[in-house]
């Protein structure tokens, strides 16, 4: 399981190592509500394409390895001329899962997935630009319309549909089934 503590030790390491992540899932959901709401077997994170390796071989040193490469995994080309792999699971020797997924910034700012069945997701800048809040400890995450965006075209689980029930909750974001009883 990760713990609070664990999301902010991994943010500020990679952080102080200038690698930038974007919170997502449902630590990404509680960073947003300012609070755990329930356990999380692992963390999920957006990070940009370009930072991949250099993300895998920091976390290496802390004893993560490969798990689990998505079904949506894609590998891409870096602008340093790198082939890496775009949305996977890093595992510790205690468990704990980072579920990773790539992205590349145009020059507007917006977020361009790389990973498979991507092709006209955007992120929009502004969904990138929310802070949230793990231990009170401020993060990055995208915002809540976004993440209910990211929680559709797949059977979401019922500890999900609560966390976005909650995102309606104190945001008014519209979930799908929300749209759906109109």
């Amino acid at each position: 399981m990760f713990c609070a503590e664990d999301v902010v030790d991994i943010y500020q390491h990679l952080r102080n190592n200038n690698i930038p992540i974007w919170l997502t899932g449902g630590w990404g959901i509680d960073a947003l509500l300012g609070e755990q709401t329930r356990p999380h077997k692992d963390l999920d994170v957006f990070v940009l394409l370009d930072d991949i390796l250099r993300m895998c071989t920091l976390l290496e040193q802390d004893g993560y390895t490969l798990k689990e490469l998505w079904e949506e995994n894609c590998p891409a080309v870096d602008t340093f001329g790198n082939r890496t792999d775009t949305a996977f699971v890093l595992q510790d020797p205690q468990g704990r899962e980072l579920d990773i997924h790539a992205m590349r910034l145009d020059e507007a700012g917006n977020g361009l997935p790389v990973w498979r069945e991507s092709e006209g997701f955007i992120i929009k800048k502004q969904d990138l630009a929310r802070e949230g809040s793990i231990a009170r400890f401020s993060v990055q995450c995208i915002s809540p319309e976004m993440q209910m965006i990211c929680h559709t075209g797949y059977e979401v689980p019922e500890k999900q549909l609560h966390d976005l029930e909650l995102l309606h909750d104190k945001f008014g974001v519209e979930t799908p089934w929300h749209r759906n009883k109109l």
